[in-house]
Order: structure tokens, then sequence, then C-alpha cells
């Protein structure tokens, strides 16, 4: 993983993220790292998807540290894991967005682009390896 922070999202945990433990559900993790991927690849403009290609999430990987607790403010970070021919593999850290020392979650995912008509993978758009690069 590199040290370059590629994006920082901040976020809030909504009170229908909660479970009847009184914490953040384990599933609103995934969508709150689905919404920093997305703020990421927007950030970057056209290029990174269009008619013919897109993105799919083919693997990812959650580790829960401490419970995240209603109301909270957090922050996804994302940095660059590894860059390969078709896929892109993101590490994140989920944060107290007032106290990044308090850290409730990290992992990685891993992105791979397809062709949308074959659902082959093709080559990762230059776009993406030069931002995930940089």
């Amino acid at each position: 993983m590199t040290d370059k922070l590629l994006s920082s999202l901040p976020l809030s945990a909504r009170w229908g993220d909660m479970d009847s433990f009184n914490h953040v559900n384990n599933a609103a993790f995934a969508t709150y790292l689905e919404e920093a991927r997305m703020h990421w690849f927007t950030s970057l403009g056209p290029g990174w998807i269009d008619e013919r290609i897109t993105p799919i999430l083919a693997a990812q990987t959650i580790n829960y540290r401490i419970p995240i607790e209603w109301p909270a403010a957090i922050a996804v970070e994302l940095r660059t894991e590894r860059i390969g021919r078709t896929s892109l593999t993101l590490a994140f850290r989920i944060v107290s967005a007032s106290s990044p020392v308090r850290h409730y979650a990290d992992g990685s995912h891993v992105l791979v682009w397809v062709d949308r008509a074959s659902g082959r993978s093709v080559p990762l758009p230059e776009l993406v390896r030069n931002a995930a690069s940089a």
C-alpha cells in the first residue's frame, strides 16, 4: 500500500444504519466503501467508465476493529494497494472524522475493468492507472 492518500470522504452514520446491538450494522460499512470509491472515481473526470467498459467489484475484505455508534462523523480513506493489468486493489480505513486514531475498520477491495458486452476483463484505463500511481 502506498502512503499517499487518494481520497478521504467524510460521511455521517445514519440512524437507519444501526442494528439491534446499537451500533452500525456490518452491511452499512460496505455502503460507506461504495460511496468512497464512487466519490474518488467521479473526481477523476470522464474516462474511468464509458459505454464500453465498467469496473466491477471482484472482492472485498473488511476487518471490523471497533463498533461505530450513532451519531458518528466518519471518514473513509482510500489508498492504492496494487495496480494490475486489468485490476486495481484499493486499501481503505474507516476512521473517526474528528480523531483519525479512532479506527473502526480497514481492508481492501479489488476492482476489475470489464467489457460490458462480453464481460471479459480489459486493461485498466490509463486515467485510473495514472491517478492510482500518482
